[in-house]
């Protein structure tokens, strides 16, 4: 029972039901859009050979005002999105799919690199260092308005310096640890789904 691979495509189906419920709205609702990104070189992805030339590696795409020919596949899913003014076509399957956010919600998932590009080597020169994934702004169209998402980035937990003198008591101890509902409000923030969190330690 290979639970870690039931469980990938069980969290990718989430996207796979978001595009559908777009479709079927015609359009996204309220403040909601989508930051998709997918390995370019994956099996079955269908992007134009400018795109892949330029994102060898990884390319971040923007679902929100612009875009054309939203379909959602049982595997995969197309769109046609504009990149510098021109309309491009991709057609991406959901086994490519390393991450979805929707940060209208604070909602977003990271999924584990997908077994078919494990072993594969990036770049044509022998290079085996992962390129540097594009940044969320390079790809996004240029006539789609709308703010710019704005991940926080996670808070450092530094442990208190121990101070010179007398050990503390265990009433000073229990006085300095923060209480239950002050961490469950900070965990709460930002929810990130990833695999991690099903594998048994």
């Amino acid at each position: 029972m290979n639970y870690d691979r039931m469980t990938q495509l069980a969290l990718r189906s989430v996207v796979r039901d978001a595009i559908r419920r777009v479709i079927r709205e015609d359009g996204l609702p309220g403040a909601h859009h989508f930051y998709i990104s997918f390995l370019t070189r994956f099996p079955g992805v269908d992007v134009d050979a400018s795109l892949a030339d330029k994102y060898k590696d990884e390319i971040t795409i923007v679902l929100e005002h612009q875009y054309w020919d939203l379909k959602a596949h049982d595997d995969s899913f197309e769109v046609t999105l504009k990149f510098a003014g021109v309309p491009k076509y991709l057609s991406v399957p959901y086994t490519a799919i390393t991450r979805f956010h929707d940060p209208s919600v604070g909602f977003a998932m990271q999924f584990d690199p997908p077994e078919e590009m494990s072993d594969t080597p990036i770049g044509t020169s022998g290079d085996t260092q992962r390129n540097e994934p594009v940044t969320l702004a390079k790809l996004r169209p240029e006539t789609a308005p709308g703010p710019k998402a704005v991940v926080p980035a996670p808070k450092s937990q530094k442990k208190p310096a121990k101070m010179p003198g007398k050990k503390p008591t265990k009433k000073s101890v229990k006085a300095e640890k923060s209480s239950p509902k002050e961490n469950g409000k900070k965990d709460d923030a930002n929810k990130v789904v990833s695999l991690d969190a099903f594998r048994k330690k």
